[in-house]
């Protein structure tokens, strides 16, 4: 049996085993299939007119050329540094770029989704959001898929960082107690979302496998002084929010797009607390953020700051400045850079407000300094206040 036939064979069969686990996980929240698929045809409906489409002029392999990215050589080879949310890896110090090797493992394991609520989450590196991963522009990476033996299902990785089929999905694509192996090359700087691309994609990002990679520019980025990995995501869970106990997946919640939580790094409170970010006033803050979805658009803000910059969509090139709340797509990304003026507790919501009230999209970011008068002050006075009596006459009472 050749290679290739061998692969599409057990890539097949792991989608099969995809999609017969997606049956089992979604515990009857779908709505049965009739008995008799049969669809009863009306004679007397009006004929159904055919589309019309306009021609699509085939490509040929005659047609191709070289691409017309440059490739710089490579020099030497390095293990990537992953670092767990919100920690970044350190900014790349080297002027050259080299082969990356990037090992990563799925797990699937039972955690805390909120206090009191647990969910089986399905995770690259043993955590959601999965680590982050920083390479550089031009740099070749060869990056290791592991799927844990005991995991009940097939997972790959899509990095939307990758020029390729599938961003490297089909390459992936590994059942448990299996490894794969592919390489691209970081062609393109910029911050990127990863996620997993089994079938059903939607579940398996919903369990919480994503994450980001930053491919970061050859000439690299403007230097701050803290940078922090934030990524929001949505679960979907059958029972109520709050709900205690261990809680299953609801298809019916995700379809309607009406999450029970929405959170930053994969749980309610993971940025409150001993959680909380910190900062220094006169310190540059620079925020890598992520939208995992799997549905919907953050409107991402933090109060009491304003963003001084923003890189649009993960993008490298300078979009804003001076903005209050910047919009980040479902599979987006955001780089966001303030200066701390004030001390003082800054809040981090998506400001579709009743998801950081009530649903957990909120998250600290604790600022330590003097105060500083001349751009802000506490609360300087109290009084009582009746407002500006009313002279009106009463309406009749109609009595």
């Amino acid at each position: 049996m050749t290679r290739s036939l061998f692969s599409s064979l057990l890539i097949a069969l792991s989608l099969l085993l995809a999609t017969l686990t997606w049956s089992a996980c979604t515990q009857g929240t779908a709505e049965p299939l009739p008995a008799d698929p049969a669809v009863a045809v009306d004679d007397s409906a009006e004929p159904i007119e055919p589309r019309i489409r306009g021609t699509i002029r085939p490509a040929s392999a005659d047609d191709a050329t070289l691409s017309s990215v440059d490739l710089p050589p490579l020099t030497g080879t390095e293990t990537a540094t992953l670092t767990f949310a919100p920690e970044v890896p350190a900014p790349i110090t080297r002027s050259h770029a080299s082969r990356v090797v990037v090992d990563m493992e799925v797990t699937e394991a039972v955690k805390e989704l909120a206090d009191g609520v647990q969910y089986t989450f399905w995770t690259f590196g043993g955590e959601a959001p999965g680590p982050m991963i920083r390479v550089r522009e031009g740099d070749l990476v060869e990056f290791n898929l592991h799927n844990q033996h005991g995991n009940d299902v097939p997972h790959n990785i899509d990095l939307h960082a990758v020029t390729g089929t599938g961003g490297g999905a089909e390459a992936s694509l590994v059942s448990p107690g299996k490894s794969a192996s592919f390489e691209f090359r970081a062609i393109k700087p910029g911050l990127y979302v990863y996620h997993c691309a089994t079938a059903p994609v939607g579940l398996h990002i919903a369990n919480g496998m994503y994450g980001l990679i930053l491919v970061q520019p050859k000439d690299g980025l403007p230097t701050v002084d803290r940078e922090y990995y934030v990524m929001q995501s949505e679960f979907y869970t059958i029972g109520k929010h709050m709900e205690s106990g261990l809680q299953p997946f609801s298809m019916d919640k995700a379809l309607a797009e009406t999450p029970d939580y929405v959170v930053f790094n994969g749980g309610v409170g993971a940025l409150m607390d001993d959680g909380a970010l910190q900062g220094a006033v006169g310190e540059t803050v620079r925020l890598y953020v992520g939208n995992a979805g799997p549905n919907l658009t953050s409107s991402f803000h933090v109060i009491g700051e304003m963003f001084d910059k923003v890189y649009a969509e993960g993008g490298t090139a300078l979009a804003q400045e001076n903005v209050q709340t910047t919009l980040i797509p479902a599979g987006g990304s955001t780089i966001v850079d303030f200066e701390l003026d004030v001390p003082g507790t800054y809040k981090l919501v998506d400001h579709a407000i009743f998801r950081a009230v009530n649903k957990g999209a909120i998250g600290l970011l604790e600022a330590v300094g003097p105060a500083n008068e001349a751009i802000y002050t506490e609360q300087k006075s109290l009084t009582d206040y009746r407002g500006t009596e009313s002279t009106a006459t009463p309406a009749a009472s109609g009595e």
